[in-house]
């Protein structure tokens, strides 16, 4: 298994490779890897999994506008209370769960124009912070990249404990540590 981590870059510890059946393997490879894998002979046959290719299969905003993958992903600007921006084809897409669903306003598009409980609108102001939440397994979580922005009134909880710093290494004084 060490083999597969310094040859070809595949981390067992973070999920990388799953065994799916006899002989038959489901891992992470680079382009690179699977070009020596397959030169090398350590694999007979590589066929790859069409829910990976492109990056995981489709993610927010689920249009055909931002070519975005769950690896590939933004740039993107997160609302913020009082935060304005332009309506366009290309923020339309990104805000208008947002704007519609959370901000409690009927948005749509007709012809072309923009509107907003019936006005014609060039650009928007939202009424409310917002966040971006990413899963601590990037490949294994749904986050974010799958279901956009959360509202500041759909956050839950209170961070209490660092369970883990890491700025160009581990950071040993924090780890279990109170937040204050």
């Amino acid at each position: 298994m060490e083999l597969l981590k310094s040859e070809y870059n595949v981390d067992i510890d973070k999920g990388e490779l799953e065994i799916t059946g006899l002989n038959t393997y489901r891992m992470l490879l680079t382009a690179e890897a699977k070009e020596k894998m397959e030169k090398s002979g350590f694999a007979t046959s590589i066929t790859m999994d069409e829910g990976y290719a492109g990056g995981g299969g489709p993610v927010f905003p689920y249009d055909t506008l931002h070519r975005w993958s769950r690896d590939n992903f933004g740039p993107i600007r997160i609302p913020s209370k009082n935060m304005q921006i332009a309506l366009n084809d290309f923020t339309y897409t990104v805000y208008e769960r947002a704007i519609r669903v959370y901000e409690k306003n009927e948005f749509y598009v007709k012809d072309g124009k923009y509107f907003l409980n019936g006005q014609p609108v060039t650009s928007y102001t939202f009424k409310m912070d917002y966040y971006w939440m990413m899963g601590d397994n990037r490949h294994g979580s749904q986050d974010s990249r799958y279901w956009g922005f959360v509202p500041e009134d759909r956050v839950v909880g209170k961070a209490w404990l660092i369970w883990f710093s890491w700025e160009g290494g581990p950071r040993w004084k924090r780890l279990f540590r109170t937040v204050k």
